[in-house]
């Protein structure tokens, strides 16, 4: 049974964490989704993570963190994209094993380096095949 199950009727907030393993519910809705894709969460695969930034700078900065924290994390700045000029995009890529504890460090790893540089972790993939 996956700790993110409610009584039918009673609302989640998808960014609270489950009290079991620590990890945002919205994190356990995309492992859930994967297993249910056929993954075996066990082997590793490829992740991607997703952040934005407003200034050039702050993605730089966002990248260069992200490479010295380790995780195997693989950063790399893009440009914005005409709809959004203020918006830099940093994609951080690691091949590892999709475990809550992974989850939960690279989530809390993604949130504090958006909010110390103004920007926004809007989550993560991986591929349900390693």
């Amino acid at each position: 049974m996956w700790p993110f199950r409610r009584k039918k009727h009673e609302h989640v907030d998808l960014e609270e964490r489950s009290p079991e393993l620590g990890v945002k519910y919205k994190d356990l809705m995309v492992m859930h989704q994967l297993i249910k894709a056929g993954a075996d969460l066990e082997q590793p695969r490829h992740v991607i993570f997703h952040l934005y930034a407003t200034t050039l700078d702050a993605a730089q900065s966002i990248a260069k963190e992200a490479n010295a924290a380790g995780h195997g994390l693989r950063p790399e700045v893009g440009k914005p994209s005409p709809e959004y000029p203020d918006s830099w995009p940093v994609t951080c890529e690691a091949n590892a094993v999709i475990s809550p504890d992974f989850v939960r460090e690279t989530g809390n790893l993604f949130n504090d380096l958006a909010a110390r540089h103004h920007g926004e972790y809007d989550g993560w993939e991986a591929a349900a095949t390693p």
